[in-house]
């Protein structure tokens, strides 16, 4: 049986932009992705703390070091630059394998930073 169990998340970035004139998807620093195992073109939810919103789009890369959490496209007029948002991708894998899998979890800092 195979099951779908959280593979990543960056728990409680905040929005640092909204971009409704691009096609659509997040963009994410890529420091924050490696932090946490995303790619790019990979599906996450995201949930916005400040109303409730839940919806799904793909990553695309932002530049390094930059703390970028954009939304693009319609889900730009589903976040405010300011609101502080969840991320999360998930897996699918082997019942047994999901037990013992540990997802990757990141706290950034109000900069969007990793703090290791």
């Amino acid at each position: 049986m195979m099951i779908e169990v959280l593979k990543s998340k960056l728990h409680c970035v905040h929005v640092t932009e909204a971009n409704l004139n691009y096609m659509g998807s997040i963009t994410i620093d890529e420091d924050l992705m490696d932090g946490v195992n995303l790619i790019a073109g990979e599906k996450v939810a995201i949930v916005d703390n400040n109303n409730g919103e839940r919806f799904e789009t793909y990553v695309i890369k932002g530049e390094r070091g930059s703390g970028c959490i954009c939304l693009n496209g319609a889900a730009a007029r589903k976040v405010q630059v300011g609101d502080v948002v969840i991320i999360m991708s998930y897996a699918l894998m082997d019942f047994e394998e999901a037990k013992t899998f540990k997802p990757k979890v990141a706290f950034p800092d109000a900069d969007n930073r990793i703090v290791k």
